[in-house]
Order: structure tokens, then sequence, then C-alpha cells
């Protein structure tokens, strides 16, 4: 990894490379996505509430009227490229996945290739703070609970609004904290991501106005988030035997313990989830 990239970034992809967390989001998650689902009810299978976020997102792409057809697309925080995947297949665009994990990226080459989308989809290493294209490149920029991860959310609004062309869309959902979030209540939850602040729908609106974005539409679903993580450690006490086979059992509890503060926080009004949809103003 280039030195250029921040210590927030590079622990995040050494920890993303580990074969502890591969294998618990790979398996967990259905091995397809890694993001908050949408749940018709709360028992829902991940891997089916996780496509409804996707699909949910590709519809607010689909419905907004434009001028040029949507082409060409940059996944930010790709993970296991299912989104990608997709939209290859439902809109035949074609998408470029940027993910800092060569163990994920790996895993979302080898099913492009088994479905038979490896010329539609490339796969790219790299970090979404310094994004290796050139400038007015991407027709729609795609990122799902990944921009968390940055230490320097600016940056990455910043390197999202060059590779779009003009009136290009940025459409991202991110597990955020709430915009009247208490002092000092997420600490568990910034300590184990290694950051010292989540972003909000506030700062986010305002980090695209600074950036040269529009808003065209905002949807707050938090609720949602509570749903998501209290499956997901379900899933990991139902399967904690298997999966200690692939995973450290020590991994696996502080998982079950940080899940834990991602559903009160959300419970307690501290976090917030949703979509946000933007695009790129005319110069």
């Amino acid at each position: 990894m280039s030195s250029e990239y921040s210590d927030v970034v590079k622990m995040s992809r050494d920890y993303y490379n580990s074969t502890n967390a591969d294998e618990f989001y790979y398996n967990i998650w259905g091995g397809e996505d890694i993001h908050i689902g949408l749940y018709e009810k709360a028992k829902d299978d991940i891997r089916t509430a996780s496509r409804r976020t996707v699909a949910r997102l590709a519809a607010c792409i689909a419905d907004h009227p434009r001028e040029k057809p949507i082409k060409k697309v940059l996944d930010i925080g790709s993970g296991y490229g299912g989104a990608a995947r997709y939209l290859a297949e439902q809109y035949g665009w074609n998408i470029h996945c940027l993910n800092l994990s060569e163990a994920e990226n790996e895993r979302n080459r080898r099913k492009n290739r088994k479905v038979g989308l490896e010329e539609r989809i490339e796969v790219v290493d790299g970090s979404f703070e310094s994004l290796p294209f050139d400038d007015s490149s991407f027709d729609l920029v795609w990122s799902q609970d990944a921009i968390l991860h940055s230490g320097n959310k600016e940056k990455v609004f910043e390197e999202a609004h060059r590779v779009l062309r003009p009136e290009g869309e940025f459409i991202f959902t991110d597990p955020m904290q709430s915009d009247d979030c208490p002092e000092g209540v997420l600490e568990p939850i910034l300590a184990r991501i290694h950051l010292d602040h989540m972003g909000s729908f506030a700062l986010y609106q305002q980090l695209a106005s600074k950036k040269g974005f529009s808003v065209l539409y905002t949807e707050e679903l938090t609720e949602q988030l509570s749903v998501h993580y209290a499956r997901v450690a379900e899933e990991t006490r139902k399967n904690y035997t298997i999966m200690s086979q692939v995973a450290s059992p020590d991994y696996l509890d502080r998982m079950l313990a940080g899940l834990e503060h991602w559903v009160n926080g959300g419970k307690k009004g501290y976090l917030a989830w949703g979509i946000l949809h933007l695009q790129k103003k005319m110069s």
C-alpha cells in the first residue's frame, strides 16, 4: 500500500484482509454484500435483506431523469462485489470496483468469472481517499456503508466529485451518528473502527455543498440499522461453533460485543443510516 494513505485506511485494509474478518463477513453476510439490509421482517435472511438495499439504491438511480445515460459506474468500498454484479446484470452498466482488501477483491474476481461478468466488471485494489482514475471518468459513483472507514471524509467527497463527469451522480449509504448525538456516547463504536468521529446526515449534506454537489434525495432508514446488526449477532451466535473453525473465538466474542454496541446505539437514537443521492453541479 502506498505510504500516502492514512493510518486509518491502512488499519481498515489490514482488518478486512485478515482471515478472521474475511471468513466472518463472507459467511455471515452471505458472500455477496457487506452492508446494512432492508428488512420486511426481523428474521429475514441477511443476504436477501442486503440485496434489497442494492435494489433500493438502483431504483433511486433508475427513477431519476437525466439527459445522458449511465454507462460507467465506480463502486467505492465494493467488498465482494454483489452490487456490481447486480448493476451489470440488471442495467448492463460497466463497473469498476475499488476496494482496499485484496482478500475481498480476489473473491470478487472469482465470482465475476463464475457468472461471466469479468469483462464488464474491473476490480481495482485501492483507497477511495486517492482514486486511481482520471477526472470526469464516471457517470455514477456508488458506495454502501464504506465511507465511515475514512478518517478524511471531505477527501472522499472531493475525489468522488473529481472522477465524475459534469452532472454525474454520487449515491451512497453509510452508518452515521445522529445529528443530535450526545458527546462521548459512541466511544465504544469509534474505538473499534479506529476513528474519533462519524459522519451524519447534516455533515454529509454540508460536505456535498462544499465540494460542488447538489442534493437530489435523502431517505432516513435508521430503524433498519438496529434490526440488521441484531440479525447479524443472531446468526453469529447460531453459527458460533462452525465459525470458530475458520475465525478465532476471541474475534467472534469481540464481534458480538461490538454488534451489541451498534444495536444499542441505534435503539437509543445515537446512530443514523440511510440513502443520500447527490449530483455534481455544472462548472
